[in-house]
């Protein structure tokens, strides 16, 4: 039987997600995020480009080409999470409210259905957004059955305003294939509540030093995620702050409140008690922004959330207060990538935060073994971090793995012998130099050309840590530096010269500060100094000169 899978779009950079998938006589798309849907018919000589299209959520990265699939072949089936139908019009906000936005049927979480002869599409929760689905395909073909899983976007642990996937029901399902995304490659993130904490922490300290915050999110999922988090964090309770919400992420809103009830009941349970998202009366309160508003914002401290994609030179009017910029991160991707030239008047300083929705690597990695695939196919994501994921031994020794580009055909055989391909050579080689107290480490000039090493390199500090018998380095960022305070003498017992200090904590169980949050010049007596073989390196001799 022929198995294989066409990525029209692989998910890197922003060209979105899209993919034709074979299981014998049956074709299937999986998304439709590419903006020009002029190749899915091109090659084909077929009166439609597939048998029918499965949405796993509304993203417009995953979403974004389907109202012209629809209009370019209005008979082909289209299908999704009920919530997943409902929301997908978003994406196209001139015809929201119109009929012909309402063409995708949709299908009940977790109940085969038969949509060819012989296969069958399951939907489960996926976490990452309501609606957002993990698909399981199943073909009965005559001499056995195949299985397809695509989890689209995904996330294990629970959000504010959706629960993570529901691993128990898909372990040990044993798919022929697993087409995932790869978003974080192997990097490994904090809990989401530490990332919330670190973020409201970050929106709270520019609000007290009398700076306006604006916030560009997606039109669904983190924009309201932020809403709920400053609506309830103890920095903003009851605090007399305006929060104003613009354009698509405002209508997000109020398409989340027509699908309260599909909502996890810690939700519904809060909405009982307060407005979930619009309340003029309790502080902080949350608005919607309308444009008469817009030219006396920042004249007091506020907080706007509004399109990633928006003019954001609207929201920042010259002879007000000055405005923090806080931009998601997209990993692999610097902010640059989406903010362009677009002009910034007015903004004192543009940073990230991280407020993950989708895995880490060892969420990733989870799942695969998890689930037990044989070939697992790697999407959505820069390259690299896809490569390194691909090229973890614990995945390799185990599973056939593929991470193709957009265009490229995945042959997908079962139950054969597979050579895994090579590994990529990534390991770099370089020099230590000991000189007195310091010690010098220079690496050769390719390692530059990694998008990651300008991160890396931001500061010209690193931090070197020992794990086990390896000496592992990490580089400082500018945020970083600016949040660890005023400096401290070396030869001073404080925190900030404790080995058990990191990111503003203290990270020693044995001391009653642990897990706090502590100033660099405090002290408890369980104080343990840095070795100097630990301490910070410069380097700036690190790039082969």
């Amino acid at each position: 039987m022929d198995l294989d899978c066409l990525p029209y779009g692989a998910g890197h950079a922003q060209e979105g997600v899209c993919l034709l998938v074979r299981m014998g006589p049956h074709r299937i798309l999986l998304d439709c995020g590419v903006d020009d849907i002029a190749p899915l018919s091109a090659t084909l000589n077929r009166s439609l480009p597939a048998d029918f299209v499965v949405c796993t959520h509304a993203h417009s990265d995953h979403a974004r080409g389907l109202l012209a699939l629809h209009q370019s072949f209005p008979h082909l089936p289209i299908y999704a999470s009920e919530v997943t139908a409902r929301l997908l019009p978003l994406n196209w906000p001139e015809l929201a409210q119109q009929p012909e936005s309402r063409f995708c049927q949709g299908l009940p979480w977790q109940s085969p259905l038969e949509v060819r002869p012989g296969l069958s599409v399951q939907l489960f929760p996926s976490g990452h957004l309501p609606g957002a689905a993990t698909v399981l395909l199943t073909y009965a073909a005559p001499h056995r059955t195949y299985t397809v899983v695509y989890t689209g976007d995904f996330f294990l642990s629970n959000s504010r305003l959706v629960e993570g996937l529901p691993l128990g029901e898909l372990r040990g399902m044993k798919p022929d294939v697993l087409i995932l995304e790869g978003s974080y490659g192997t990097a490994r993130h904090p809990h989401r509540r530490q990332l919330e904490n670190q973020l409201a922490d970050r929106i709270h300290r520019a609000i007290a030093d009398g700076y306006s915050v604006l916030l560009p999110a997606p039109a669904l999922g983190l924009g309201q995620e932020m809403l709920m988090l400053l609506r309830s964090h103890h920095y903003f309770t009851g605090r007399d702050l305006d929060i104003w919400v613009d354009g698509t992420v405002a209508d997000g809103c109020d398409a989340y409140l027509e699908l309260l009830p599909q909502f996890p009941t810690a939700v519904q349970n809060f909405a009982l008690h307060q407005p979930l998202f619009w309340d003029e009366r309790v502080k902080p309160r949350v608005r919607r922004l309308s444009a008469e508003q817009r030219p006396g914002l920042g004249a007091t401290p506020c907080i706007v959330i509004t399109d990633k994609l928006a003019d954001l030179a609207l929201y920042v009017a010259d002879g007000t207060n000055p405005w923090i910029l806080l931009a998601p991160q997209k990993p692999g991707y610097p902010v640059t990538d989406w903010l362009g030239n677009r002009p910034l008047f007015g903004v004192t300083s543009v940073e990230t935060y991280l407020l993950a929705e989708h895995c880490d690597g060892p969420g990733t990695t989870q799942l695969i073994h998890n689930l037990r695939p044989q070939h697992v196919i790697l999407l959505h994501g820069s390259p690299a971090y896809l490569a390194d994921l691909a090229n973890l031994d614990e995945l390799r020794n185990r599973y056939q793995l593929h991470t193709p580009a957009a265009g490229t055909l995945v042959e997908l055989p079962i139950g054969e012998m597979f050579l895994q391909p090579a590994i990529p050579e990534t390991n770099y080689e370089g020099e230590l130099t000991e000189l007195g107290t310091e010690v010098a480490i220079s690496l050769p000039s390719p390692i530059t050309a990694d998008p990651r090493w300008a991160n890396f390199a931001d500061t010209g500090l690193v931090e070197a840590r020992w794990q086990g018998e390896e000496l592992v380095l990490r580089g400082i960022s500018q945020r970083e530096l600016l949040f660890q305070g005023s400096a401290v003498q070396a030869n001073l017992e404080c925190c900030g010269n404790c080995q058990h200090y990191r990111s503003q904590r203290c990270w020693n169980q044995s001391s009653a500060l642990f897990g706090f949050k502590v100033t660099p010049d405090g002290f408890c007596p369980v104080f343990k100094a840095i070795p100097e073989s630990e301490l910070f390196l410069e380097d700036g001799e690190t790039d082969g000169e």
